[in-house]
């Protein structure tokens, strides 16, 4: 595992970095699609 993070251009970096990233983002979409839509109040005006 050592040679393939052993400096491979840059892009090792970059993996390391986008890899948590994209589950991030990947977990929030998900949650989104799933959570109800808010609820809108008319009563709001004033």
């Amino acid at each position: 595992m050592h040679g393939v993070l052993a400096h491979q251009g840059g892009w090792d970096e970059i993996m390391l970095f986008a890899g948590p990233v994209a589950i991030i983002v990947l977990l929030v979409v998900l949650a989104r699609r799933q959570a109800p839509p808010p609820e809108e109040d008319d009563e709001h005006d004033e």
